[in-house]
């Protein structure tokens, strides 16, 4: 795998993107209502044209996208990253009805998407889902219920975006006691009969919610690549997200950093600055060691996923642990070389404290990493064998 480094037009887009982030998303951003979708922030990343390139861009702009701007405003990352999340499925595996439906909306921030695996006894262990699709009419027919094959019954946990986006990609068993066999993804419109979601008021400022579905209506038009093939679906979305969800530790990272050096530079305290203490100063080069570290193994797992390298799941489990874990580090050490100003309410430490931890939980939490990464490792020795 050659070493990853940005070219002169992706630097100056990434400079661009933390401007524009700083300059038109942040002010959006905080107008908007925590645990709420603020669809005037969603908007405006249609009208720049960012949630597009969601679906015209491979793993290394995503990344790109994402690291700029966490950098700027978190909030702004946060709804880009969930419209491809909650999309990209209908993108890599919807039919041409589908497509043609949801994804021009997605682009240009009218429709508001979420991806519905995560259940309230399905987290970490995702093939454990029970939301059941149990069969209903034996073909799709002209009824007032549009016709429903299945009957979406049970319940979704931990959704982001839930409950107010306007479609979600949902995993249900199809074939009961089969594991990560037999499940099959659906594209379930928020109107269908049945569906209702409550929010969850979380740590972190983003929407997140849980849905019950009470016999919701599906049928074979909704469904999502192929009947009881569902988990690859989940799977190949996560292994383009997992790296970019690095990216987005990574920008935060780097925001703390920034701030810390500012903040050592400037501060007086035992008779000089605080940068000049050698304890201050070694944490600040560990601190900046271990976010570039995190960095080039983000791109590297992106750049892997661009060329259809074979062991995706591994570097895109490894990019995820080390950015995630590398953030939680170094805006902790942030806080910590702050002092009592970064606990205050609103100031950029405070908000970084409470965004990073989330990241090392969700789309599989820092465990299951370890796990795909000691299952990846083993199984290409036995192949090699």
């Amino acid at each position: 795998m050659p070493a990853f480094s940005l070219d002169p037009p992706q630097t100056a887009w990434c400079a661009e993107l933390r401007a524009v982030a700083a300059e038109r998303l942040r002010p959006l951003a905080e107008k908007g209502e925590p645990g709420h979708v603020n669809r005037a922030l969603v908007a405006e990343l249609g009208q720049l044209g960012l949630l597009e390139r969601l679906f015209t861009s491979g793993a290394v702009d995503l990344c790109l996208m994402r690291e700029s701007l966490a950098y700027a405003c978190t909030e702004a990352e946060t709804a880009l990253a969930l419209q491809g999340l909650g999309a990209h499925p209908v993108y890599a595996h919807g039919t041409p009805a589908q497509r043609e439906r949801w994804l021009p909306r997605v682009a240009d921030g009218t429709a508001i998407a979420a991806f519905a695996l995560s259940e309230p006894a399905a987290g970490s262990d995702a093939a454990a889902l029970e939301l059941r699709a149990e069969a209903g009419a034996s073909e799709p027919v002209a009824e007032p219920d549009g016709g429903a094959r299945w009957r979406l019954t049970g319940e979704k946990c931990w959704i982001s975006n839930a409950p107010e986006a306007d479609f979600y990609t949902v995993f249900a068993r199809t074939i009961p006691g089969a594991g990560a066999r037999g499940v099959t993804a659906f594209l379930v419109p928020a109107d269908r009969p049945g569906l209702t979601g409550t929010g969850l008021d979380m740590l972190s400022p983003h929407p997140i919610g849980a849905l019950r579905f009470d016999a919701v209506p599906v049928s074979a038009d909704d469904v999502l690549g192929e009947i009881d093939r569902g988990f690859r679906v989940a799977m190949g979305t996560l292994n383009l997200f997992r790296p970019s969800v690095g990216a987005f530790a990574v920008g935060m990272a780097q925001a703390a950093l920034d701030a810390t050096l500012a903040h050592t530079a400037e501060r007086d305290a035992f008779g000089g600055k605080l940068k000049d203490l050698q304890t201050v100063a070694h944490q600040v080069a560990e601190m900046a060691l271990r976010t570039e570290a995190a960095r080039l193994m983000v791109y590297a797992a992106a750049t892997a996923y661009d060329e259809g390298a074979t062991d995706v799941p591994k570097r895109a489990a490894m990019a995820k642990l080390l950015a995630t874990e590398t953030a939680q580090y170094v805006v902790d050490q942030a806080v910590q070389l702050h002092g009592a100003r970064a606990l205050r309410r609103g100031h950029l430490l405070e908000h970084l404290y409470r965004e990073v931890r989330a990241p090392r939980i969700y789309e599989g939490a820092s465990e299951v990493q370890r796990g795909i990464i000691a299952k990846e490792l083993y199984a290409t020795r036995e192949a090699a064998q």
